[in-house]
């Protein structure tokens, strides 16, 4: 059991390091955004590559930083059972959640996208704009990048469903667990 905690302990760790480099992207994106708008409208110049690039630079930042939104249960979640559910049921309803839903669909996006990918690859593509970014093949390769963290952030949470259920909460990742203030079933204390 205690190597379920580890694992699980191991893909928050990676989800939390990729999603905290990956979300500076969002500072460069600014940074070339208000620099495109500056040089077009004060100075008359326009450079294709800039625009590519501040959109390239969103598409991989949200793409490498989605495991980690998992992690932090920043997702949209339709919670009409989840809110006032107690621990255990929370843990069975992301367990069914994760394997019914979670894990199929990203294996339907690596199946799909990894020919779109690598044909991108072997081809060396680059923008379809004149004068646009080369290596858009590196940008399409976020998508598999994508499916990977969401279904290893999924695996995390399975292993968390597991360890809950089977009684050993004590072994899940500290990032990972339920917060007892949720637990309608928990007596919280009066402050």
């Amino acid at each position: 059991m205690k190597i379920l905690g580890r694992l699980a302990a191991v893909i928050c760790t990676i989800n939390t390091v990729l999603g905290t480099i990956l979300s500076w992207l969002s500072v460069g994106i600014v940074l070339v955004c208000f620099t495109v708008v500056v040089q077009r409208y004060f100075f008359a110049v326009s450079h294709v590559w800039m625009q590519d690039l501040y959109i390239w630079l969103n598409g991989a930042m949200f793409t490498g930083v989605a495991g980690f939104a998992l992690l932090r249960d920043n997702h949209v979640r339709v919670d009409i059972f989840y809110r006032p559910a107690s621990l255990r049921k929370k843990a069975v309803i992301d367990l069914m959640g994760v394997l019914l839903f979670l894990m199929p669909s990203m294996y339907v996006v690596w199946i799909y996208a990894l020919p779109f990918v690598q044909r991108s690859w072997r081809y060396g593509e680059g923008s379809a704009n004149v004068g646009g970014m080369p290596g858009l093949y590196v940008l399409k390769t976020f998508i598999l990048a994508f499916a990977l963290l969401i279904a290893l952030q999924g695996l995390a949470m399975v292993l968390r469903s597991v360890l809950m259920l089977a009684g050993r909460e004590d072994l899940v990742p500290e990032r990972l667990r339920y917060s007892r203030a949720e637990d309608p079933t928990h007596p919280t204390e009066a402050v």
